[in-house]
């Protein structure tokens, strides 16, 4: 049975952003919020929903910046210091289980082929699903709804 893993973005990147103003935040293209909602707010690093009243920033991030015409970016949420995820192999954290989402899996040249859309309590029986074709070589996680990247699954 093949098996995955889920990888997070590192925070280090966006680590500095914190500490621009709002004005130096809009500059490039960012802006802070406080959560209001739970959940709601998925970190991107920690793969948890923000609790309400903490700090985030929502910015555009190039998620998949490969030479491929599936190069992509969107916004994504990010804590105030959040620690990178590192699921255990096969482990969806509730993150991904409380949500609809997107699956796109793409081959070693980049390019897409195949996707799914699932709840998120199915995400891991259709990623083991998707890795049973040995041409994919990762898969990127959206949040369905939104359409907002979520993180990516490995094999493990």
């Amino acid at each position: 049975m093949p098996r995955f893993q889920l990888v997070a973005l590192d925070g280090i990147q966006f680590s500095n952003l914190f500490a621009l103003s709002d004005a130096g935040l809009a500059a490039v293209g960012a802006m802070r919020r406080v959560v209001n909602e739970y959940p709601g707010v998925p970190c991107r690093v920690s793969l948890e929903d923000a609790a309400i009243g903490e700090e985030v920033l929502l910015l555009t991030h190039t998620h998949h910046d490969v030479g491929s015409p599936y190069r992509a970016s969107g916004p994504v949420f990010v804590r105030r210091g959040a620690q990178q995820a590192r699921p255990a192999v096969n482990e969806v954290p509730d993150y991904v289980t409380r949500r609809r989402i997107s699956l796109r899996a793409y081959d070693a040249s980049h390019m897409m082929v195949a996707a799914a859309v699932c709840e998120g309590p199915a995400v891991a029986a259709d990623l083991r699903r998707l890795f049973e074709d040995d041409a994919i070589a990762y898969v990127h996680l959206h949040n369905a709804g939104p359409g907002c990247y979520s993180c990516q699954a490995v094999r493990a």
